[in-house]
This record gives structure tokens, sequence and C-alpha cells, in this order.
């Protein structure tokens, strides 16, 4: 089972220049989208179709902004759009599904916004949703958590971590809730597997920052401690093209 992940920071832009060619080749049982920026009804039909996969959609109420999609084969069941709030649930910011034994979100993390206006938000959304995983956890239920989180966790986890302390994605107060996620029975996946690899997924359109490896690392699958043993690899796509983010792939055995 391979799960991938990717904010396309834009899906007409994507499909225009060919760049979901890549998901044939890979062929991810799941795919989820962030930052689709698009209503399916803008679409043609060819334009919603990548490889022959059934797609869920949740597009923002505003226009060529944020929302989130899910691409997949086979079944999934309890198809839930949003958190059920409605402060957060406009924004198109969350698809739940389950799959096989667990409950999968896809999720793109709102942004702090300039001068860090938008950061109140961002941490009622981090702490609205963390209280829904401890749920799942109550009920006995696992749960897999990828998208953009928004937010680099440690030094390890940008290139210039000193640079950006007092930048949205590297603030105290948003680094500390993906502790607080860790301290409740999740494991971020990626670094427990490579507790000292640099890798990025993000890079800014600016001074060619992506050809410098100039990055940060903000897209994760954060997995239920229970389901650790069933993680193959987390693969880290870097040299795939087509948007400011790359896709981050989780590999479960099936």
């Amino acid at each position: 089972m391979r799960i991938t992940t990717w904010n396309v920071n834009g899906y007409r832009a994507v499909t225009r220049k060919n760049g979901f060619e890549w998901v044939k080749q890979l062929s991810p049982d799941i795919l989820c989208l962030q930052e689709i920026k698009v209503k399916p009804e803008q679409l043609s039909p060819e334009e919603q179709n990548i490889a022959e996969y059934s797609v869920i959609w949740n597009p923002a109420e505003r226009p060529g902004y944020s929302g989130t999609a899910i691409f997949h084969r086979g079944n999934l069941s309890d198809v839930t759009l949003g958190l059920g709030q409605d402060e957060f649930d406009s924004e198109g910011r969350v698809i739940r599904v389950k799959a096989s034994n667990y409950y999968l979100y896809n999720i793109y993390f709102p942004n702090g916004g300039q001068e860090n206006l938008r950061v109140p938000f961002k941490l009622r959304f981090y702490e609205h949703l963390l209280n829904i995983i401890d749920e799942h956890h109550k009920n006995g239920e696992q749960v897999i958590i990828t998208g953009d989180f928004n937010t680099a966790h440690k030094e390890i986890d940008l290139k210039n971590p000193k640079e950006n302390e007092k930048n949205t994605g590297f603030l105290p107060e948003e680094r500390v809730w993906i502790d607080t996620y860790l301290a409740h029975d999740l494991v971020d996946i990626y670094r427990h597997l490579y507790p000292e690899k640099v890798a990025y997924t993000w890079w800014t359109y600016r001074m060619n920052a992506r050809a410098r490896n100039i990055g940060w690392r903000l897209d994760y699958f954060l997995i239920s401690k229970g389901m650790a043993d069933q993680v193959v690899d987390v693969e880290i796509h870097d040299e795939l093209m087509g948007s400011d983010h790359c896709p981050v792939s989780l590999i479960l055995r099936n």
C-alpha cells in the first residue's frame, strides 16, 4: 500500500504542465493533494481524471484558494469533509476517509500568513484536530495524518533555522504543537526512520532556492504508534517537479 501526499499549489497549473505524469509510474493506491485552488466544476472531465482514479473533492468556498482532494483506487468509506467547525471548514482543508483498518486524514494546515496574523487561527486548528485524534485513540482506532503541516518541527527540518525563528512555520508556538501531537500517541514516521537525515519537501520560488536546496520539511505523515510496525518506508520524491512542494510517499505492508 502506497499513500502519497503532495501540495500541488494549484491543480490546474499542474495539469497544464503534465505534472501528474509521474503518478502512472509511482502508482500510489491513494494520492492526497492539498492547495488545489479549484472547484471540480471548473475542470473538464479530462482534467479531473488522473490515471483512472476515483476522486473526492473538498474545495474552498473562496475561489482560487486552499482546498484538498483524494484520488484513490479501491473502496474508501466513511468520507468526511472538514472538522465539523465552520471556522475551518469553509477553506476546504480536510478530507477524512476510512481505509482498511485506519482513518486517513488529508490536511492542508493553515499558514500563519503575512506578519503572522493568522497564527492564532492556525493554532486553534491544531488544537481542534488533536481533540478529534484523541477521540480516535480513546476508541481504539488508528489514524494517519498527512499533508502540508506548514510547520518545520526541528532545526534539522529547514536550511536556515536561526534566520527563521520569528517567521511563521518555525515559531516556537507552532513547533510545540508538533511536540504535543507526538506526545499523544503519534509518530513522525519519516523522522522515526531517518532521525539524522536532512531532507526537504518545500522550497520558495525565490532566489533559486530549490536548485540550491534551501528548503523546509513541511509535508509529513504522522501515524498512530500502533501502526509503526506496518511501515516499510517513507520516500521524499524531491526529484519530482511541478510545485514548490514535492510529493512524499508512505509505504505500508499490505
